[in-house]
């Protein structure tokens, strides 16, 4: 029998609260700072120190209309968010005070980002159920339809081995999973979850994903308040974050290996509409 060690499976303690204000719509690290994305006029990326957790500064994104994920690049040095509206990937690469911001079409909507050992940028288009990989100057490099099975799928993550994990799940689609997609993208390998639940084995909107350095996953099951952690063959483990430490719902994902920080957006919903965003930081 495989042993597997993971980074995740001690007792999670609530080390600090961002602020809280505009719903969070991504979140990740980059040369010792946080970054936080939040759907306003300017200043949109919110800059903050990974140790003091203090708000340095902000950064203003031109020409952004919609708000969908972010993720970052150590190697480039550069951050990339989606945007649904224009159908567009900006790339804020990050220096000094500012930003210097470019932007390549996506050519649809682009739902999560992520990536991959590469340098390369993966966004995951729901409508149209595809993975498009593209370069850090936004060059399309592949594009991969996914299998029948994973409709509406929300956020990709790649392994160490080129797989896919991908989390899926449609309000007029009963089934709520978490799958490992073959390299090609055409094979559903393992998944873990069914119908709509509360269960152990079940899902009420996973819809972000984190990996840790040995393959281990992280889902964030939005409408069940809680962080559930998967084995590298997606057999559940345990949950890592209850709803008892969230004040609203569990809607992006930021893991720091380096750090063993997570950060997990906590945004409040009033009706249909998201009303505020907090993130909350966890030691692991």
């Amino acid at each position: 029998m495989l042993r597997w060690t993971c980074c995740l499976c001690s007792g999670q303690q609530v080390l600090h609260t961002l602020p809280e204000g505009p719903p969070v719509r991504g979140m990740t690290s980059l040369a010792g700072k946080i970054f936080l994305l939040r759907p306003t006029d300017r200043d949109q990326v919110e800059v903050y120190d990974a140790i003091t957790y203090w708000l340095e500064r902000c950064l203003t994104v031109p020409n952004i209309r919609g708000f969908t994920d972010m993720a970052s690049c150590e190697h480039y040095r550069c951050l990339y968010i989606g945007d649904n509206s224009v159908e567009c990937i900006h790339r804020l690469y990050v220096h000094g005070v500012q930003g210097t911001a470019t932007r390549w079409a996506v050519n649809g909507k682009p739902r999560g980002l992520s990536v991959n050992a590469a340098h390369n940028v993966l966004v995951t288009c729901d409508e149209v159920r595809k993975i498009k990989e593209f370069n850090s100057h936004g060059d399309l490099l592949r594009e991969l339809t996914l299998p029948d099975d994973v409709v509406n799928p929300l956020h990709v993550k790649q392994t160490r081995n080129r797989e896919f994990v991908v989390c899926h799940c449609d309000v007029n689609n009963a089934v709520q999973r978490v799958c490992k997609i073959a390299p090609d993208g055409h094979q559903t390998l393992q998944s873990h979850g069914r119908q709509r639940g509360s269960g152990t084995g079940r899902y009420d909107g996973p819809i972000h994903l984190e990996l840790d350095n040995n393959g281990f996953v992280l889902v964030a099951d939005m409408n069940n308040r809680r962080v559930t952690l998967l084995s590298p063959t997606l057999d559940y483990v345990r949950q890592v974050v209850s709803r008892d430490k969230l004040k609203g719902r569990p809607v992006r994902l930021y893991l720091d290996t380096e750090r063993r920080r997570l950060y997990v957006a906590d945004n409040e919903k009033k009706g249909d509409k998201w009303t505020a965003g907090r993130v909350v930081v966890f030691s692991v």
